[in-house]
């Protein structure tokens, strides 16, 4: 670091000190920790500004023993020594106004602001800011540095540049009835540049000739002359807001510019950030050096170094993620107290004999999996937990090992599945799974809405008396005419397919039954800890001997002819495709439509002499099972389908998966496509055809090729699409996070361990009120979402 660059950065801090009263917070770790890690290494005493430097840091020797008063002497007497040796810099804004007894009122609404009104107040609303605290915590979508101040005649055409300038002449031009040009001719010692800002109607005229002003705007040039066409300016006599700072810049909409909206957010951060109370125990701020809230609230917003910025993300983010963990760890603690769940005996017989006689071995991992859901059943507290396994781990046999326990113990098992399709293919699969038990065997129905009128009567009789001892069903299990006789264990398949209440619809069958739910889309495991954190987490990581390897192309726009080629000689040799349609957006409209204009050309231009089907969002529910139990018995040799493509549909002769704009779609997803094969004896591939030729496309789609583990994908699409695309659909919503982002493993970790250990002291933070408070917030807004 050069030495006025050193200089100029121990100013800034000390003039931050003063505008915080002296709490030794400017900087991370205090100002003598600074000085003596920064400072000290760096300014070397061979030139004058360098001694002066240091001459300022034995001032501040004992700064953090001091009491504030002394503080006070010290910093103004380094301040004296460096006044007016930095180079261009000015003193950042003081911002923040002195905090006061009174409580922040952040329930009022934002019209209340001087300056907005009604009229702004709906612009403000679009925005999603309707109180003063929904205005505190809209937090910038990025910043721009504005701190690097140049002379005109540094200025660089196409850059975007702060300077410092005298206004020679101001000027205006009518252009039309309503449109006029303002031009200031802009000076410094270096040269000149003019400026130029077109406005509507009246003219604001708060530039004179005489003034200093400080610009920021984008270099462009005019007959050969540079210029900046409406940049944003602040007089040098005011408070620097705009320019020669770190800017935020926020989100923003029409009718509802950056400055305006910079100014409006200001104004409140600078009231509240210094009145609002903080909800964390001081504790726990000073061991994990965190900032206070208030300070992290002003620099998430207004940050007067690159580090203050760091350590606010910090702050707010640690918040998020310690209320969610502390939400599903208070949930979970909740369930674990309660009582009320069949404790059954996992000893019985006809278990082992289940186990033992099963046409294939388990793997490592089914049978720890088996363990521990044995463990929960045969505890009084209802099993709670969430088994997710990658695409042919084998799931299924671990369900019914769950539901051959309840119907041991004499009681009934229920599998709740998404659609008619998977509920049937599970029917089958439990069916032929407990067969093996002979003449013991439980009796397995199948319950959907297509079982009508006496068929469908005869069933909910034989389920309320316990003569049915397995159902298996779509939502038509949750309808009010099913009564079950004595329901011990539930099962959710492809759980994220269903909202909580029909989940808790499912278990009121029973008398806190045992719950577990499933899904086949692996779940990295910061997301889980997130989203599931109430739920215990058992994970089937290892796939069963003899599972077909699925051999995976990432093709380029010029390989479709080479791909639809090799997808005709697959089904030539008898066996079935499946071709995805891009995403377009998400509008199950306007996808539906894209999917019957790419069916129609596929049928027409690309494959008329096959057998072809279409799948996609906006078909009715029976519609859809028409045409995949088509596809299914191999009427159709080729489905085309959008990526409604359900989960969990098992078509053995099924070998070629070819996506197109397989660029548009996550990893995780298109992963979950592909598991749509290989699930025959016959080898199967799997062909990612590209939309774009882009460096960046091809190596995402490479990662898809040359990886087969869900997990390892799974973590990689976190952290490329975040969250929100997780699945496929929108799901930002559920997990509600502003600064916080899942890919921070560490911080997770280290929060979801600061929660453990907090309500081990404190299991219902009564001791803690103002973080109570918000957790049952978040808990709420989750739920909503949920």
């Amino acid at each position: 670091m050069k030495t006025e660059e050193l200089a100029a950065k121990l100013k800034n801090i000390l003039l931050l000190e003063q505008r915080r009263g002296y709490n030794n917070k400017a900087v991370l770790g205090g100002v003598e920790a600074f000085i003596q890690k920064t400072v000290l290494p760096q300014a070397s005493d061979d030139d004058p500004q360098a001694k002066r430097i240091l001459k300022a840091s034995e001032k501040l020797l004992g700064y953090s023993t001091c009491a504030p008063e002394e503080r006070s002497t010290k910093v103004k007497e380094a301040l004296d020594l460096l006044d007016g040796k930095a180079s261009s810099v000015f003193p950042l804004p003081n911002i923040r106004q002195a905090p006061s007894r009174s409580v922040p009122d952040l329930e009022k609404p934002i019209s209340s602001m001087p300056g907005v009104g009604q009229r702004r107040a709906a612009l403000f609303g679009r925005l999603g800011i309707h109180l003063i605290r929904d205005a505190l915590e809209y937090y910038p979508r990025e910043y721009h540095d504005r701190s690097n101040l140049r002379k005109i005649a540094e200025l660089q055409f196409g850059n975007t540049e702060t300077f410092i300038a005298k206004v020679k002449e101001v000027s205006v031009r009518k252009l039309s009835n309503n449109l006029n040009l303002l031009t200031a001719r802009l000076q410094d010692e270096t040269g000149f540049i003019d400026a130029t800002w077109f406005s509507r109607g009246f003219v604001r005229r708060d530039l004179e000739p005489g003034m200093e002003i400080i610009v920021t705007g984008k270099v462009g040039q005019f007959l050969g002359k540079l210029k900046v066409e409406s940049p944003e300016y602040e007089h040098l006599d005011k408070s620097l807001l705009h320019s020669g700072r770190i800017v935020p810049i926020y989100r923003s909409t029409e009718g509802l510019n950056n400055k305006l909206l910079r100014s409006v957010i200001h104004d409140i951060v600078a009231y509240h950030s210094v009145r609002i109370e903080d909800h964390l125990p001081q504790h726990l701020i000073d061991e994990l050096s965190l900032l206070d809230l208030g300070d992290a609230l002003y620099q998430i917003h207004f940050p007067d170094s690159w580090d203050q910025l760091e350590a606010a993300r910090r702050r707010l983010a640690f918040d998020e993620f310690l209320e969610i963990q502390l939400g599903a760890l208070m949930k979970q603690a909740v369930r674990r107290r309660s009582k009320g769940a069949l404790a059954l005996d996992v000893r019985k017989p006809q278990i082992g004999e289940f186990l033992t006689n099963l046409p294939f071995r388990l793997t490592g991992a089914q049978e720890r999996v088996i363990q521990e859901i044995m463990h929960d059943l045969e505890s009084d507290v209802p099993m709670n937990r969430l088994l997710q396994g990658d695409v042919g781990s084998g799931k299924t046999v671990v369900a019914a090992s769950a539901l051959i326990t309840a119907f041991a113990n004499g009681y009934q098992g229920a599998i709740m599945a998404p659609t008619e399709i998977l509920a049937e293919q599970h029917y089958k699969g439990i069916s032929r799974l407990v067969s093996v038990l002979g003449e013991d065997a439980p009796k397995v129905s199948l319950l959907t809405g297509s079982i009508k009128g006496k068929e469908r009567d005869d069933l909910y009789q034989a389920v309320e008396q316990g003569e049915i001892d397995i159902l298996i069903g779509t939502h038509a299990l949750i309808q009010e005419g099913v009564r079950f006789n004595n329901l011990a264990v539930c099962v959710v398949d492809e759980q994220h397919r269903f909202g909580v209440e029909q989940r808790a619809a499912l278990r009121a069958k029973g008398v806190n039954p045992h719950l577990l739910v499933m899904t086949a889309t692996p779940i990295p495991r910061s997301l889980a800890l997130t989203i599931y954190g109430d739920l215990d987490l058992s994970v089937l990581d290892e796939m069963p001997p003899g599972r077909q390897p699925i051999q995976t192309f990432a093709l380029t726009p010029e390989q479709r002819s080479w791909a639809y080629n090799f997808l005709r000689e697959e089904v030539e040799r008898g066996r079935q495709a499946y071709i995805i349609c891009p995403l377009v957006e998400e509008s199950e409209k306007i996808e539906a439509k894209a999917a019957i204009e790419e069916y129609e050309r596929l049928q027409k231009y690309v494959f008329p002499d096959l057998r072809l089907g279409l799948l996609h969002g906006r078909m009715k529910p029976r519609e859809k099972d028409e045409v995949m139990e088509r596809f299914r018995l191999g009427e159709l040799q080729v489905l085309v389908s959008t990526a409604v493509v359900e989960v969990g549909i098992d078509v053995p002769n099924a070998t070629v998966m070819l996506i197109e704009g397989a660029d548009r779609f996550g990893l995780a997803q298109l992963h979950q496509f592909r598991g749509r094969v290989g699930r025959g004896t016959e080898k199967s591939y799997c062909l990612l055809l590209s939309d774009s030729p882009s460096e960046d496309a091809r190596k995402r789609l490479e990662i898809v090729q040359e990886c087969s583990d869900g997990f390892v994908l799974a973590e990689e699409d976190l952290k490329m699409r975040g969250p929100g695309e997780f699945y496929g659909i929108r799901q930002s919503g559920q997990i509600n996070l502003k600064v916080a982002k899942l890919s921070d493993f560490g911080l997770l970790e280290e929060t979801r361990k600061i929660a453990a250990e907090l309500l081990e002291d404190d299991p219902d933070l009564r001791h803690y009120p103002k973080l109570r408070s918000r957790v049952v917030e978040r808990m709420k807004t989750l739920s909503e979402a949920n």
